[in-house]
């Protein structure tokens, strides 16, 4: 997805210098061996110590089965009940003893179309259908720790039954019916046809944790969502939470917005032959134009967040542009409004696991997580501060609150400037009747315009702050508010958050968005001969820039009356339209300027309107609302006083190799890379 981006100056990494000591615990647990059989609810000796669950069981020889869960659904119309496959990897010795474990869940389409994680791992089998891989190190590092991992096979994928429909009810009973499955309130059968019934109630405690990345994470969402019982804790990374912001940004259709294919793309070779009535119901009911339709309403999880009852631990990249930030900031805003337990990590990678731009630290606190909240260890994770913010490549800060305390939402305005060249941005109003023009030109993008901020440009409206005087932080949602009249009778809008001023960061523009792949590989449990517990390292790839694009939104003006239906515009008329911009955490340092840029189409990002319209900006009826830490006495002291001197990354000022993200932005973004997953 992509990009180019700036970056400020970081604190010390999350847990200051718990890390080293944290991990140095999580590698003596990797080398405990496998046979020891001493109970893995015991709690660590020496002072200080918390419970942790130990890998003590065997992974070698652990239970591995399938079982195919009814879902009481008949998506493929073929008047039978839709069954999904469920892969099982679980420790023999509990239930040898007769104690029940908590599950660790992946609900996924993509175990055999695409492979899970920056390798692309699919589920193998071996000659009589049992299962032998599990994708990513779940099955490796938690089972011989006492857990069970199940790898869900949604409807119409790998060796379930059913279609799958997007996000809709098909994905989320998928899942769900597990959930109850594994506390004993659904059917679950030794076979896809067969009625030889199969109970987890022998061996699950019922406490269920799901996790995933991109399609996955949200299929966590949707069944927190539902408030099915059992369901303790998820962790949805880079997730959608409402799929039409998956495709569309307030009825404007974002880059090859098309959502019908996915499910033919995701769906096996044999279920693509009777699921096509399903992807034509999917085509006809989102339409392109970015209407509202109810097929939306039951795609959207941030409605139903009052219904959740796990608690919620979300990873997201600010800079992804594929599942865009904006979907964790309006699902984190719903869930802290419901008092839902909730904790995040916001990096600054595109669409990345964190198991690899962050890899020791992560398994180590998702250990803990699921610790906490399966086996009910007090370990201390529910008392920690909620956020970890990355600030800098590999450098984190942490809030105790998120947005933190002291933040409030702060008016900016854009006036015009004294000459030639960018307008000014701050508190006080623009003069009745001043106006800023520009022609949507879907050649260009939010980086061009940020490259040429400082240049009277035809393609864009920009508005800068004086350098700061001392650092300004944004941390939350932002909106921008624009009364616009434009010269046809369709037109788009953009409008960015830019921070201007040189800096490293993690290079999003480039494959693996942020990271780098390499070489040698580091081991997360225990392995078999078919499912290997090691994983390539990564390191941070990183850019020199010169500006980075803190936050984005994007709307169709036809919308300024009701943002669920688009409608033609009247020429010469003036319309009022407010723009939703992604969450985002980010500094401007003292000597920068922070910019708000108002454009068109943002090219590769969304799509353009059927005209080429010129918009005149009301700039006394324009605004932004961004929320800083501070508010606006933080803004007034960041903007007087003398800034300081900026000191220059080598390649910051070289004109921008790359000037808008790669064209595949859309859609979970399937035959890419395992990092697009």
């Amino acid at each position: 997805m992509p990009m180019r981006k700036r970056i400020t100056r970081g604190a010390r990494a999350p847990y200051g210098t718990l890390v080293a000591a944290a991990t140095a615990a999580l590698l003596a647990t990797l080398v405990t061996p496998a046979g020891a059989r001493t109970d893995p609810a015991a709690p660590a000796t020496g002072a200080g110590a918390v419970r942790e669950s130990r890998p003590v069981h065997s992974y070698a020889d652990a239970v591995r089965e399938s079982v195919w869960v009814d879902t009481g659904l008949d998506g493929d119309g073929d008047g039978r009940a839709d069954r999904v496959a469920v892969d099982i990897v679980r420790p023999r010795e509990p239930a040898a003893t007769g104690r029940k474990i908590p599950v660790i869940m992946d609900a996924s389409p993509y175990y055999a179309c695409c492979g899970r994680g920056n390798e692309s791992q699919k589920k193998t089998y071996d000659a009589d259908g049992k299962p032998v891989q599990f994708p990513l190190y779940y099955d490796n590092y938690f089972v011989p720790r006492g857990y069970a991992f199940v790898a869900v096979d949604l409807a119409g994928t790998n060796r379930s039954d059913g279609c799958d429909d997007v996000g809709g009810r098909s994905d989320v009973r998928s899942a769900k019916a597990v959930v109850d499955w594994l506390n004993g309130r659904a059917r679950g059968y030794a076979t896809r046809t067969g009625t030889a019934p199969a109970r987890a109630t022998g061996w699950s405690t019922g406490n269920v944790g799901m996790i995933g990345k991109s399609w996955d994470g949200t299929v966590a969402n949707g069944v927190a969502a539902t408030g099915v019982e059992g369901l303790k804790t998820i962790v949805p990374i880079g997730a959608i939470s409402s799929w039409y912001d998956y495709f569309h940004s307030q009825g404007a259709p974002l880059y090859d917005a098309n959502p019908s294919w996915l499910s033919d793309y995701v769906n096996s070779p044999e279920a693509r032959a009777r699921c096509a009535a399903v992807q034509e119901r999917i085509a006809a009911a989102t339409p392109y134009s970015g209407d509202w339709t109810a097929v939306w309403s039951e795609r959207d999880h941030v409605k139903d967040a009052h219904k959740v009852r796990a608690s919620v631990f979300a990873v997201h990249g600010q800079q992804d542009l594929n599942v865009r930030a904006g979907q964790f900031g309006k699902w984190w805003d719903a869930l802290a409004a419901h008092g839902v337990e909730r904790k995040v990590w916001l990096s600054q990678t595109g669409h990345v696991d964190p198991f690899d731009f962050r890899r020791a630290d992560w398994v180590r606190t998702l250990h803990r997580c699921f610790d906490h909240y399966l086996l009910g260890y007090d370990n201390g994770i529910d008392r920690e501060p909620v956020a970890d913010i990355e600030r800098a490549p590999d450098r984190w800060t942490t809030d105790r609150h998120w947005p933190p305390r002291g933040t409030a939402t702060t008016v900016l305005r854009p006036a015009s400037g004294a000459a030639a060249g960018p307008g000014v941005l701050g508190r006080a109003p623009a003069a009745p009747g001043s106006t800023a023009a520009f022609t949507d030109d879907p050649a260009l993008g939010e980086l061009d315009w940020a490259a040429r901020i400082d240049t009277a440009t035809p393609e864009k409206a920009g508005f800068v702050t004086r350098p700061l005087s001392r650092d300004l932080r944004i941390a939350g949602s932002s909106r921008v508010t624009v009364t616009a009249t434009p010269s046809t009778a369709t037109a788009h809008l953009s409008a960015v958050l830019v921070d201007l001023g040189p800096a490293t960061i993690r290079d999003y523009a480039a494959a693996g968005e942020g990271i780098t792949t390499l070489a040698h590989r580091t081991c997360w449990g225990a392995s078999t001969p078919g499912d290997s517990a090691c994983y390539k390292e990564t390191e941070a790839r990183t850019a020199d820039v010169r500006h980075t694009v803190v936050s984005r939104g994007w709307a169709d003006l036809g919308t300024w009356a009701d943002p669920r239906k688009g409608r033609p515009l009247t020429p010469g008329r003036a319309y009022t339209l407010t723009l939703d911009l992604a969450a985002a955490d980010h500094v401007v340092p003292a000597g920068h300027r922070l910019a708000l840029i108002v454009g068109g189409t943002d090219r590769d990002l969304l799509d353009p309107p059927s005209t080429t319209p010129t918009l005149t900006l009301d700039l006394a009826r324009t605004r932004a609302e961004v929320p800083l830490v501070g508010g606006a006495g933080a803004f007034a002291r960041a903007t007087t006083g003398p800034a300081p001197a900026l000191s220059t990354p080598p390649n910051a000022l070289r004109p921008p190799g790359v000037s808008a993200p790669p064209a595949a932005v859309a859609g979970p973004r399937l035959p890419g890379t395992g990092a697009a997953r």
